[in-house]
């Protein structure tokens, strides 16, 4: 299996504007976060892109799109009919072939020398099936997250057979239905929002979207869900950084972390370092008077 393409999703309410802010990346160049999130699917040797957006949007991101934007392709959510229904705008993009999913709205800081999407395309492409990038994450932070449970692989301790995915378990669901071996209490496999899909993905979101009659809209964590039971479909543990550049100061914690692990780490440590004694002699004076 050979993924060529990629589906990065930015069409939600509060997702809209997000991949166009502005951050400074590790080679200390003024970057959009989409631009960041592009350069992460070339790493992984993917050129072919396609963003399902707002159609009001396509102006905007294409002016920061940066270098890369020769290879990207736009797909339109006119409404907010939620994620699943998203990433089955890009179907005919897809054309039933396997394609790498990220998330606009967060950015991805790898431990390794390799990125992070790429070695969730190089497992995909080593095990022939869809694979979604996991972390573990504590309960309280469930609300949050898609998470999955299932069974390790013989002879890796990153991969395992997916069983079970539920979109924002409650602590008790959890407990009762995610429980994996080897992770700590009260943690849970939670979705780092990098995929790798299969063309069966579109084909249960397609089928979901014709049959439903309750109005409900289906969701990526459910066809994933209704994935596990079809085919072969792997967890990729992470221990890498993820950062959701929509929650509070979300987009300083990226920025910091993309800063210490980038060219000018000296600088910004030094930098930090000088405000954070500044703040405490600031601090004595205080007390003094």
């Amino acid at each position: 299996m050979k993924i060529k393409k990629a589906v990065i999703t930015a069409a939600g309410e509060g997702q809209r504007n997000l991949p166009l802010q502005m951050l400074i990346d590790r080679d200390g160049q003024q970057k959009s976060v989409l631009s960041v999130v592009i350069a992460e699917v070339a790493r992984a040797g993917i050129h072919d892109i396609c963003m399902v957006i707002n159609p009001q949007d396509e102006v905007a991101f294409r002016s920061v799109a940066g270098d890369q934007r020769g290879g990207l392709s736009f797909v339109f959510q006119p409404e907010p009919r939620g994620y699943g229904h998203a990433v089955w705008c890009a179907r005919d993009f897809t054309n039933d072939e396997p394609f790498l999913h990220l998330i606009g709205d967060h950015l991805y800081v790898s431990k390794m020398e390799k990125g992070c999407a790429q070695r969730v395309v190089e497992a995909a492409e080593a095990e022939s099936c869809a694979v979604s990038a996991v972390q573990p994450t504590r309960e309280g932070l469930l609300p949050n997250f898609g998470a999955v449970s299932g069974k390790r692989i013989h002879g890796r301790n990153d991969l395992l057979a997916v069983e079970t995915v539920i979109e924002k378990p409650t602590p008790t669901e959890a407990e009762q239905k995610l429980l994996v071996p080897g992770l700590r209490a009260g943690y849970y496999l939670c979705f780092f929002g990098i995929h790798v899909l299969t063309p069966s993905v579109m084909g249960i979101l397609d089928d979901e979207l014709k049959s439903r009659s309750d109005g409900r809209l289906p969701t990526i964590s459910n066809a994933l869900h209704q994935l596990a039971r079809k085919e072969k479909y792997l967890a990729l543990e992470m221990s890498d950084y993820r950062y959701n550049v929509g929650v509070k100061y979300g987009l300083l914690n990226a920025q910091l972390s993309l800063a210490l692990s980038g060219k000018d780490r000296d600088e910004v440590i030094g930098m930090l370092m000088e405000t954070l004694l500044l703040r405490e002699h600031h601090a004595s004076e205080r007390k003094k008077e």
